[in-house]
């Protein structure tokens, strides 16, 4: 007799409210140390085994379509968490809870850098600098061995570090990022059809059962997609603000990869146009590394020092509100039509090949801006190395490495 094959049940007898989601998740969203793989375990032990507003298979099912879609997978899950368990209501309020801790940090961040000076805040600045080259490092190593595991996506992948270098690096052309990940889907519906498993963003439950998810109609559904791609197309506007939103809006669409992949794509957005100065923006990144929360609140850091700007808060919010909402939209569109989405095997070949240009692309990111930017003495490369080291080997927090590398920075500027 053939086995049923089980359904996760989507609809609640007793649905939570969207009060008891925003405290949950303001929870998580000011202890959350970790980058976005720690966030998706936090999300497992809170929801599914201590909280139980989910069981397993529904947990893996959402898992599995945040990691298809580009954008910030964990608050992409904690999004999907809120709307099963509370409905739109429960979306917002998991997206603000998650996001309110960091987002506050990062502006305190902002706020506070200028008044950083002399030997002291620049060894800081220039520590904070090294721990993004060690996080970068660490993120291009780990995904290089989820995301090209064989011969045709390790070639995608140097291909696309070819193509970059030989375009000019990471800064090389306004739509560079967006030709390697389509060179990058274009080869992997070829050559990796069979057997090399790439169908998302990262070691996925391929025997979950199929979700049949209630909270989203079609038509709802339909609607986020036509928004989603109508904010794509670029509006002329000499209004500062409508830039701003579009410069963060088109970042977020394209991550691919998970949060790190953001940083070449606003490095392009923010610096290469002058709105942000280098040593400003990779300061700020490596101070998102200490920060609990999602690493999309970097936006905010970027919105509020931008020039020529708006109103300082309203640069923040227009930039942190523009990085989510594409991955937010993409979320609500898909859910309706997942199952479809996740059954085509060309789709899963497009994507693996996607995955492999994204670690491309990051490597080409770790050596410009930041390798270029950041490691200028035999004392950076052993300070980088080390703090690489006790990411990959040690297992160290990513606090644990900021507080070592700016440590190591003020001692270099203080006695080097």
């Amino acid at each position: 007799m053939p086995m049923e094959t089980r359904r996760p049940s989507y609809r609640l007898a007793h649905p939570g409210n969207a009060t008891q989601v925003l405290l949950a998740f303001l929870k998580l969203g000011a202890t959350s140390f970790g980058g976005p793989i720690a966030h998706l375990g936090y999300f497992r032990r809170e929801f599914v085994e201590r909280r139980r507003w989910l069981d397993h298979g529904t947990f893996a099912d959402l898992l599995a379509l945040c990691q298809f879609l580009p954008g910030p997978a964990s608050s992409q899950l904690g999004f999907s968490i809120g709307l099963v368990h509370a409905g739109w209501r429960g979306a917002l309020a998991a997206w603000l809870g998650f996001t309110l801790p960091s987002f506050l940090l990062m502006i305190a961040c902002a706020a506070l850098a200028p008044a950083i000076g002399g030997p002291l805040g620049n060894g800081a600045i220039h520590g904070l600098k090294l721990v993004a080259v060690a996080v970068v490092a660490q993120a291009v190593w780990d995904m290089a061995h989820r995301l090209c595991a064989d011969r045709p996506r390790a070639a995608i992948a140097v291909l696309t570090v070819a193509l970059l270098g030989a375009g000019g690096g990471m800064s090389g052309g306004r739509y560079a990022q967006l030709v390697a990940i389509a060179v990058g889907a274009a080869l992997g519906a070829v050559l990796c059809r069979s057997g090399s498993g790439g169908a998302g963003r990262g070691d996925v439950e391929r025997a979950a059962p199929q979700p049949a998810v209630a909270h989203v109609p079609r038509r709802v559904g339909a609607v986020a997609l036509v928004l989603f791609c109508a904010l794509l197309i670029r509006v002329p506007s000499s209004a500062h603000v409508l830039a701003l939103f579009d410069a963060f809006y088109r970042s977020g669409a394209l991550v691919f990869g998970g949060g790190h992949v953001v940083l070449p794509l606003l490095q392009q957005r923010v610096v290469t146009t002058g709105w942000v100065p280098p040593d400003v923006f990779l300061a700020g990144y490596g101070a998102a590394q200490a920060l609990p929360g999602p690493l999309f609140t970097f936006g905010a850091y970027l919105g509020w020092v931008a020039q020529p700007q708006p109103h300082r808060w309203v640069g923040a919010l227009v930039a942190t509100v523009a990085i989510f909402l594409p991955g937010l939209l993409l979320v609500i569109a898909a859910l309706p039509y997942w199952n479809a989405l996740r059954q085509r095997p060309s789709m899963a070949a497009a994507l693996a090949g996607v995955n492999a240009a994204v670690v491309g692309l990051l490597a080409s990111a770790l050596y410009s801006p930041l390798w270029t930017s950041a490691v200028l003495s035999g004392r950076d490369f052993a300070v980088a190395v080390v703090a690489f080291a006790l990411l990959v080997r040690w297992k160290m927090p990513p606090l644990a490495i900021v507080v070592f590398c700016t440590a190591a920075g003020v001692a270099q500027a203080l006695f080097g």
